[in-house]
């Protein structure tokens, strides 16, 4: 079996981080953090639109939402490994959000991370799709 924990302990750590941002909890240097896991060839396929979205269309997002929603918490479930290579992998999982105005989502991702030469992970594309209930 093909072991992909680091690259879920990634999904996991940058959704803690997500999670502190957007609720306006995150400590100091947060936002700069979490720039840096994205690779800056990054491109994103947005869940609502199915628009492309580049890394400086995600710096833009994130900087805008910043502490935007109080209260947001996270769920990831359903993580499964798709492809594990020496340059990175591709893997999937189910992300619902909630925060302190009752707005719900729920959506799947799928994310292909590049591997770095020092051994980072950097996330190379994300595409998600929100899942009607």
């Amino acid at each position: 079996m093909i072991d992909y924990s680091d690259f879920f302990e990634e999904v996991i750590q940058t959704h803690v981080e997500i999670e502190q941002w957007f609720a306006g909890v995150a400590p100091e240097g947060t936002l700069e953090t979490l720039l840096a896991r994205f690779s800056p060839e990054f491109s994103m396929v947005a869940p609502a639109t199915g628009a492309r979205v580049n890394a400086a269309g995600v710096k833009a997002l994130f900087t805008r939402l910043g502490g935007m929603r109080p209260g947001l918490k996270i769920t990831l479930s359903e993580m499964a490994g798709i492809d594990r290579h020496a340059r990175g992998a591709t893997v999937t999982y189910r992300e619902h959000q909630v925060d302190d105005s009752g707005t719900q989502t729920d959506r799947r991702a799928t994310v292909v991370f590049e591997k770095q030469a020092s051994g980072a992970l950097l996330w190379r594309h994300l595409h998600e799709t929100f899942i009607k209930a």
